[in-house]
């Protein structure tokens, strides 16, 4: 057993003294490693694709992310709060200040609701001479009031009160154009009279704690959507933003600006 070990310190100390010479077998491939940097910066890119989105709906990491500064944010941030929308390009870059090389970068990915361009063609077209009757607020408005538009009568001024009810307010003008059986074009003329004046202080649904029932009590969700939104919830967690929203199965994605008015996180 001596021997033994006498053998192996004499072979350790050898080897140590006498280390090999021998070439490791280990070449790098040129050719393989080009390729393997080129699929590493094809996914760094990937990671960094821009899908449409709607610009009012801008989060703090999306903002930074897309090289907005934090002064440019809390501009949209405080017009946001007023519950008004950008809805065009030029307006957005007015509210937020962002630069012009910016927004030619961001731009062509802003995805506005369909609603949006008719918001401007009511803007465009609601300058009335001094002798014009003076707009009215929407959210008082009879139904008296409401049948003198042409296009409105009794079942259509009456199911618009109901719909006003049913939100607790209209917080945007916009919101007309969802009643059911109104046509755009009728809708054109009523805000020619009726617009909303005071916006009504409303209770806000919040998506992350509401259960289904609750959810339907917005006149915009019915119980199935509302099934919809708790399963996704619970399969996906808590909601980041509203605009997440947009994923849920079957959820009015052209509406989502006019419902987020009435819900929270």
């Amino acid at each position: 057993m001596l021997l033994i070990v006498v053998l192996f310190q004499v072979g350790y100390y050898y080897v140590k003294a006498n280390p090999s010479s021998l070439d490791s077998d280990f070449a790098l491939n040129a050719q393989e490693q080009s390729r393997i940097d080129s699929l590493k910066i094809h996914q760094l890119e990937s990671s960094k694709k821009v899908y449409p989105f709607n610009p009012n709906y801008i989060t703090d990491y999306k903002g930074y992310s897309l090289g907005m500064s934090p002064a440019e944010l809390d501009r949209l941030f405080s017009f946001r709060e007023q519950g008004k929308f950008v809805n065009s390009a030029k307006e957005f870059q007015t509210v937020t200040e962002v630069s012009d090389s910016l927004l030619n970068q961001i731009s062509p990915y802003f995805k506005f609701p369909e609603w949006a361009g008719k918001n401007q063609k009511v803007k465009k077209t609601t300058s009335h001479p001094a002798n014009e009757t003076k707009i009215k607020d929407l959210n008082t408005a009879t139904v008296e009031e409401l049948r003198q538009v042409y296009g409105i009568g009794a079942t259509l001024s009456e199911r618009i009160i109901k719909f006003r009810d049913r939100l607790g307010g209209f917080l945007v003008n916009e919101q007309l154009y969802d009643v059911y059986g109104l046509e755009p074009n009728v809708v054109d003329k009523a805000l020619l009279k009726f617009q909303v004046v005071e916006i009504p202080v409303v209770a806000k649904i919040n998506v992350n704690t509401a259960n289904a029932k609750e959810l339907s009590r917005l006149v915009y969700i019915n119980s199935l959507l509302a099934s919809n939104i708790v399963e996704y919830r619970d399969k996906n967690g808590l909601f980041a933003s509203l605009q997440e929203l947009s994923q849920v199965d079957g959820f009015p994605t052209e509406k989502l600006d006019r419902i987020a008015l009435y819900l929270s996180l």
